[in-house]
């Protein structure tokens, strides 16, 4: 089945946006993964298409209304198995073990909240897993939508050309990665690591694995914290992709 990917928005006419293009947009084209972007308006029942109100309690802002966003959840098909996430600064930090489980099922449903936020009461009836990425506040859920998306469909099958493109990237092992270099051999009197021309892959693996923990430690030392096997032992695959 087609990996698939349902958004719930006020703005539908933001998605696919950067998504269209490059290796993303080339899949969303040849039928490697879809996507649809569904107007949370079109739940509204009133002739204003209102979708929110004023905080209970008092406040500044408008909260998106429960009864509204079940209805817009309620009516995309086929929803039974898979995911349900809405995009939130109080979420989850999405990490790149998150982001392959997604890519590895039929795809979420992802709602895009506005305003104040959404009532809470819609998140609990309908089971909602908030998802931030990362420590900051959008005006609203379309830009990290894309961003989760992006990340899961460059894992899909035949996305990103070469399976072994993602192995050796930032996070897969529980490392930054390592630096990359190509040609000119010399650029404005810098030039590449002599190992790297050096054609002994056992000394090429071996100096990004030093470069990867060295990097890691000066500016994710919390990643190396975290991990509790020493995946980082083994010597990574050669990759082209960062």
């Amino acid at each position: 089945m087609t990996w698939r990917a349902t958004v719930l928005t006020l703005f539908p006419d933001m998605f696919p946006g950067p998504l269209g293009f490059s290796l993303a947009g080339r899949g969303l084209a040849t039928g490697l993964w879809s996507l649809e972007a569904r107007d949370i308006r079109d739940a509204a029942t009133d002739r204003h298409r209102s979708v929110d109100d004023t905080p209970a309690g008092g406040g500044p802002g408008m909260v998106l209304r429960a009864d509204v966003l079940a209805r817009a959840i309620d009516a995309v098909p086929d929803l039974e198995g898979r995911p349900r996430l809405v995009m939130s600064p109080r979420g989850r930090p999405l990490t790149q073990a998150r982001v392959a489980e997604l890519a590895a099922g039929p795809g979420p449903l992802i709602v895009c909240g506005r305003f104040e936020g959404i009532d809470q009461r819609v998140i609990d009836a309908r089971q909602l897993e908030e998802v931030s990425i990362g420590d900051y506040v959008l005006s609203g859920g379309e830009i990290a939508a894309l961003t989760l998306i992006d990340a899961c469909v460059r894992l899909l099958p035949g996305v990103m050309g070469k399976l072994e493109s993602s192995t050796d990237e930032s996070f897969s092992a529980g490392l930054l990665e390592y630096p990359q270099y190509t040609r000119p051999q010399l650029f404005e009197g810098l030039p590449i690591p002599e190992i790297l021309l050096s054609g002994d892959h056992a000394k090429v693996a071996a100096w990004r694995r030093a470069e990867a923990e060295q990097l890691t430690q000066t500016r994710r030392p919390d990643l190396l914290a975290a991990s509790r096997h020493p995946v980082c032992q083994k010597p990574p695959k050669n990759a082209t992709d960062g």
